[in-house]
């Protein structure tokens, strides 16, 4: 039954990625939205699923399904080496610096309550 959960996570998680991905019009800022959002719900959701708030049933949809097929690392990886290849040095600095630091530093704060 765990796989069940996770694939309806995965699939409503994939589905909210697209239509923001329609949304920003823009590979770049649609992909760090994703990120950035995703890795602020997922720190949220492991805070209370740690504190025995949030059911596994619950944390397998919502985390493991939901904000892995959302967050997508993987564009980001191929986006940034677009960038590189590009010659855009600035923009493709400046994507990863916003990307990790704007990730990291809310899911921190919140994973530090």
């Amino acid at each position: 039954m765990s796989f069940f959960y996770v694939a309806l996570g995965g699939f409503c998680g994939s589905f909210v990625r697209y239509q923001l991905s329609i949304v920003a019009n823009k590979r770049l800022i649609g992909t760090w939205l994703a990120n950035v959002t995703g890795s602020i719900l997922l720190a949220s959701l492991v805070l209370i699923y740690t504190k025995e708030i949030l059911p596994h049933t619950w944390w397998l949809i919502l985390g493991v399904g939901f904000c892995g097929a959302y967050t997508t690392f993987s564009t980001f990886g191929n986006e940034t080496m677009q960038l590189l290849l590009q010659q855009q040095w600035n923009k493709a600095i400046g994507y990863i610096s916003l990307s990790f630091i704007v990730s990291i530093l809310p899911a921190t704060l919140i994973l530090s309550l």
